[in-house]
């Protein structure tokens, strides 16, 4: 059997990487000419870990990227909202959640592929028993199969990443009206960070963008000030944030499915978009793994559907949820009062 798949992302070569175990003819089409080299770090909690390590990567995970240390949630001025109890985590499932910059992880998985398995440079062509489509928020397949009426939504803000050269001792992330700032660490030596706000007017250059996000988070409780001033403008990342709206009826069309972004853009809140991409692979892999005719196929596609499509729903729904209220304008006091009195009855 062969698969054809549009996209060489996250969910696009976990897909490769799962059915090329299963002994799956696979070509990926990707229209970058090489595998992206950008990107900060990706939080890879132990369902991720889990679903790597059946691709016989989870070891390499680990030796990539680093163990998430305990943090915290703050207010801008200071004030504590919430422990992030990554130790709880690790008792709980028996492993870490580990933070990996997204060129390692693009890495692992394409180094995991037989050579040629990946065609740089092209888009989708050709015939196969499946196509999926992997080709991230922006979907070309998506759209053909759904229309412009599954489109993303802007949520009226913007974030702005980046990797800086400094350690901090641990992750957090910091709320303010409108506003919100995360780091975390990503080596011993290297800090990842993400700061958002609401979208400007205009898009300004490097050194002026930069400067208006001291201006904004300069007094802010350190870290953050430090971070973000050692943060090279010209390297600074940024993008819109949105999501899918309305939610897919359906990942699977015939023998075509989608995965990953392609399937449920969600905002970056729960820090899950990558896991579930990985998730999606391994899933439809899975689920295609025995598959020997075209009905088999479609069968396999209605089960990878069953499986994925309303849980990835719902933590996009959540992710979404959250970052409503993380960078909320009004009602903080509220907000911060339920943030709090969840954390103690969550222990």
């Amino acid at each position: 059997m062969e698969a054809r798949i549009v996209g060489g992302g996250i969910a696009g070569l976990a897909t490769a990487a799962g059915l090329t175990r299963a002994g799956w003819r696979v070509r990926v089409h990707e229209r970058a000419e090489a595998l992206a080299d950008d990107g900060t770090g990706l939080g890879m909690w132990p369902n991720a870990v889990r679903a790597l390590g059946e691709l016989g990567l989870a070891d390499e995970l680990r030796r990539r990227g680093e163990p998430q240390r305990p943090g915290v949630i703050r207010r801008w001025d200071g004030r504590t909202l919430a422990e992030i109890d990554t130790d709880r985590i690790r008792r709980r499932t028996g492993e870490d959640v580990y933070v990996v910059a997204r060129p390692e992880l693009l890495a692992l998985l394409f180094e995991s592929l037989p050579d040629g398995t990946v065609h740089f440079g092209r888009e989708g062509t050709g015939d196969a028993d499946v196509l999926i489509g992997a080709d991230g928020a922006h979907s070309a397949v998506r759209r053909r199969l759904f229309g412009a009426r599954h489109g993303l939504r802007d949520t009226g803000l913007t974030v702005w990443r980046g990797v800086v050269g400094a350690g901090v001792r641990s992750a957090g992330e910091v709320w303010g009206p409108k506003a919100k700032f995360g780091y975390s660490p990503l080596t011993a030596d290297r800090t990842n960070f993400y700061a958002v706000l609401e979208t400007p007017p205009a898009r300004r250059g490097p050194a002026e963008e930069h400067a208006s996000l001291l201006a904004h988070f300069g007094r802010w409780p350190e870290p953050v000030p430090s971070v973000l001033r050692q943060a090279s403008p010209d390297e600074l990342l940024r993008h819109s944030l949105h999501y899918l709206d309305p939610p897919l009826p359906s990942y699977v069309v015939g023998n075509t499915a989608l995965a990953g972004d392609a399937a449920h853009t969600m905002t970056p809140d729960l820090g899950q978009g990558a896991c579930q991409a990985l998730l999606d692979g391994l899933t439809l892999a899975r689920c295609l793994a025995r598959a020997s005719t075209a009905a088999d196929v479609r069968a396999a596609l209605r089960e990878y559907d069953r499986r994925r499509r309303r849980p990835t729903q719902r933590i996009a729904t959540a992710a979404r949820w959250l970052g409503r209220v993380s960078t909320a304008r009004r009602g903080t006091g509220v907000r911060d009062a339920v943030v709090r009195s969840a954390a103690v009855l969550s222990g």
